[in-house]
Parts: C-alpha cells; sequence; structure tokens
C-alpha cells in the first residue's frame, strides 16, 4: 500500500524539480519586434533602469551574448541609473571592454541620468552619447560598497590650473584626505580606474578626476563640448544616424560602423532576470531568510507537516544566495544568525523570554548594519525591519503564553497526573474492583464500601493498583 505522505513528498519534490529546469531553459532576456528600420543590418537596445546591482550584470552579460549570436552591428545600453554598486558595475565594465562588438552608451530619454556608477560605465563604452536633457556625473558621494566616498567641498583641491596639459595626472594629490587613509585610498583607486577607462575611450580625463573629487556633474550639451561623450542625440534614430560611418577599436580591431536604416530590436529581461532582481532586494532576502527560518522551525516542531519544512528550505536558500550578492557587513549577518539561533532555543526550550528577547534585539542590530552600502535602493527599510521584530515577537509572547499556562495546569502524567482524578467504580467486591478512568479500566482497592457506578477520587498509585476513596474524601 502507497503511503499518502510520502506520495505527497515526492510529488512536491517532482514539482520543484520541474519548476527549476523550467527556469534554467529561459533566456535570461528577450527580445521585442523591430521598431524602425527593415531587413539588414541589426542594433539591439537594452535598457538600464534604477541601481547597477547583480540583475544589471546578468542583463547585460546576457545582451552582449545575444547581441553576438544574433551578429547585432552594436549594442545600445541606454542608461538611467543613480548608480549602485561597486562589484556590479565593475563586473559590468569588464564585460563591455571585452566584448566581441560595439557597445554604445546612451543616457536617455530626456530627464536621465548617469550618475556615480554610471559615469565609469558610460567611460567604459566604445561610444558614449547622450540626449538633450540629461545630464551625466557623480552626484551623490556613496560610501562603502558603492562607489567611494568624495572629499567635501571645503577639503583641498589639487592645485592645477585649468586647462593646463592634457588631462593627465601623474600622481593623484596627497593631500586628497588628510587624517583618513581608508578613505583616500579608495578614491584614490577610484580616480584610477576612471583615469584609465578615460585614456582607453580617448575622452576627457580631467572632468573624470572632477566628478569623482568634486562629484561634478554636466548636462548633454556640456558633456559634448568637454569631450566626456561623443554624440548627442534627441533619439534612437538620430543616434543610428549619428553613428553611421563612425570608427571604433574593438579589442585590437577597428570597425566601421553602419547603422543607417539599420533595424532596431529591444532587449528585455528574462524570467530569470526578474527574479534575480526581486531577490537581490536586500528587504526581500532578509523576508526570505526569516520566512525560511519560522518554516524550518514549525517543521521540527510538527514533523511530518511537510508543506512548510519545504518552503522553508527553498526561501531559506534563496535568501542566503541573495545575500550573498549584496555587499555585506558581515558583523551584521553573524548577529541576526545568533538572533535567529536564541529565538529556536527559546522554541524548542522555553526559557521565558531571554533566549527569545535576546535573539530579537540581535536580530534588529544585526538587520540595520547588515548591508555595507549607503545607496539607497540596497538599504533594508526601518519598517522591513519593525515589521520582523514584531512578527518574531508576537510568535515569542505566544509561545510564552503557552509556556506559562501549562506551567500552571497540574502535572497530566505520571502518579502526579493520576492523583486526585475522579473516576468510576465498574466492579467492586470485599474492598476491591475496577474502575474506569481517563478511557481505561484500571485494577483499584478502597477501604470504603463501594458499588458500581460511585465517583471515587484517585488517592495514590501503588504499582499498576489505584488506591481510591470515596468522592468528597481528601486526596
Amino acid at each position: 500500500m502507497i503511503n499518502p505522505v510520502r506520495a505527497i513528498r515526492f510529488l512536491l519534490f517532482a514539482i520543484i524539480v520541474a519548476i527549476l529546469l523550467s527556469a534554467a531553459s529561459i533566456s535570461f532576456v528577450h527580445s521585442q519586434t523591430g521598431e524602425t528600420g527593415g531587413e539588414g543590418r541589426l542594433v539591439l537596445v537594452a535598457d538600464l533602469t534604477g541601481a547597477i546591482g547583480p540583475a544589471t550584470v546578468r542583463f547585460v552579460e546576457k545582451s552582449i551574448e545575444t547581441a553576438n549570436d544574433r551578429q547585432a552591428e552594436l549594442l545600445v545600453l541606454r542608461i538611467n541609473t543613480p548608480g549602485g554598486l561597486v562589484t556590479s558595475m565593475r563586473d559590468m565594465i569588464e564585460d563591455i571592454i571585452s566584448a566581441p562588438l560595439p557597445v554604445v552608451g546612451y543616457v536617455a530619454p530626456p530627464g536621465a541620468r548617469a550618475a556615480s556608477a554610471g559615469t565609469y560605465i558610460m567611460y567604459a563604452t566604445h561610444v558614449a552619447a547622450m540626449a538633450p536633457g540629461t545630464n551625466i556625473g557623480a552626484a551623490t558621494p556613496i560610501q562603502v560598497g558603492g562607489l567611494p566616498s568624495l572629499p567635501s567641498p571645503g577639503e583641498k583641491e589639487d592645485e592645477k590650473k585649468e586647462g593646463e596639459g592634457d588631462g593627465q595626472v601623474d600622481q593623484p594629490p596627497k593631500d586628497l584626505m588628510p587624517g583618513d587613509p581608508g578613505k583616500a585610498k579608495a578614491v584614490n583607486d577610484a580616480l584610477a580606474f576612471i583615469r584609465s577607462l578615460a585614456e582607453l575611450r580617448g575622452r576627457n580625463v580631467d572632468w573624470a578626476e572632477k566628478a569623482v573629487r568634486q562629484a561634478a556633474s554636466l548636462s548633454a550639451e556640456e558633456a559634448r563640448e568637454q569631450r566626456v561623450v561623443e554624440i548627442l542625440a534627441a533619439d534612437l534614430d538620430g543616434l543610428l544616424q549619428a553613428l553611421d560611418g563612425r570608427r571604433v577599436m574593438v579589442g585590437k580591431d577597428e570597425r566601421t560602423l553602419s547603422t543607417a536604416g539599420a533595424r532596431i530590436e529591444r532587449l528585455q529581461p528574462g524570467v530569470i532576470s526578474e527574479l534575480l532582481a526581486i531577490i537581490t532586494n536586500p528587504n526581500v532576502a532578509l523576508i526570505l531568510m526569516m520566512i525560511g527560518v519560522y518554516g524550518l522551525i514549525f517543521e521540527f516542531a510538527n514533523p511530518g507537516s511537510i508543506g512548510p519544512g519545504i518552503i522553508g528550505v527553498i526561501c531559506l536558500i534563496l535568501g542566503l544566495y541573495a545575500l550573498n550578492q549584496l555587499p555585506l557587513d558581515y558583523a551584521g549577518l553573524a548577529l541576526i544568525i545568533l538572533g535567529l539561533i536564541f529565538m529556536t532555543i527559546e522554541a524548542f526550550t522555553p526559557s521565558f523570554g531571554v533566549f527569545g528577547f535576546g535573539g530579537i534585539t540581535a536580530f534588529i542590530i544585526g538587520a540595520t548594519i547588515l548591508i555595507d552600502t549607503d545607496i539607497p535602493a540596497y538599504q533594508i527599510s526601518w519598517s522591513v525591519i519593525a515589521g520582523m521584530a514584531i512578527l518574531s515577537g508576537a510568535i515569542l509572547i505566544v509561545i510564552l503564553g503557552y509556556v506559562l499556562r501549562a506551567a500552571r495546569h497540574p502535572v497530566r502524567t505520571g502518579k502526579a497526573g493520576i492523583t486526585g482524578q475522579e473516576a468510576e467504580v465498574i466492579d467492586w467486591s470485599h474492598g476491591e474492583g475496577h474502575v474506569w478512568l481517563a478511557g481505561e479500566r484500571w485494577q483499584a482497592k478502597s477501604d470504603d464500601a463501594l458499588k458500581e457506578g460511585d465517583k471515587v477520587l484517585v488517592q495514590q498509585l501503588d504499582g499498576i493498583t489505584l488506591l481510591v476513596a470515596r468522592e468528597g474524601a481528601k486526596a
């Protein structure tokens, strides 16, 4: 005979495997139909909107692969970003520099910006273009985990005269960050990186340095005038017209672009990229991890319930994977893990709130310092932290209430659990007989004269025999 519990578990496992296999077969990107042009050369367009993170890296990587596989003339990255994670930015730049086809950076539509990490990405592209009404630059100083912190306006600048030299700076100024070696080291690294990109693409090195040191920003017109970008185009058609006939270096090879009248197709993130974008939100990652932990707690407390354990494992793995993609403060992660351990101990070994409230405190502190960056898009919301803390506190209160109620109730097992209980005489003769207690038939003795149907109280348990007395006697 088939065990129904095992059958359900096997069915759930099969469904999960089928979902994972289906997800693995889905492309990271898919294309929409062409906007302009007919048969002929193909230009693919990928929109980079919002903060730069792990999902953006995957999308760009797959977009480059797709463009190369389809023998596109070039790939256009249409950029509108406030910045993002430095690790993700560097991964994207590596993909762009090593791309087997030209990659064009295009800040659009009007009102868009390429700030912070977006500035580096624009400098890395083979051709940089902007739409009117857009801007480029390090708009917001970002600390550890994102782009390096910038000096405040009052800090001493390099006293190099404007327009002097060709923009090459031999060494970063030594007095850039007085009294803060760590900050100076990060900024100097950023300066060297953006200078190398500017030199690679033949763009304005001086302004690149100001973008890092002074958080300088430029409008589209100013960017073209100062050789930060090459093209000013109102739309994609104008961009392709401006690109037609332009020569670019792709690796060691020089290519002449032929884009006039090319067919345009837009690349959209696939299911996997969308899923990655969702779970790498630190708020979602933290919630998934908490669901996973509580699911496992419920499963261990109620063996055989199946569902909570499976859901818990999946959510916990997804949460931990997402956190692994983000810049973590490991002290914060350690405090969160410690808090979860304490809350688990409280659930299985009640300590009247000592472990539970200690775990909640550790969890709150850890969550506030978990993500090591000042980028708003990658900060854990206080509302999420408060919600998780309130949920954990509510669960703890329920557990404590159960423990306190159990402590006030009389013992229900062993001799102490039987003593004082009421039983009913089934048969009686010569001071002994049988009584009915707790759904069972017991052998009993008594000094009282009893008869069938009498109510008695258990005085004590002698081996497997109950010593009873007529109801009303003291236990």
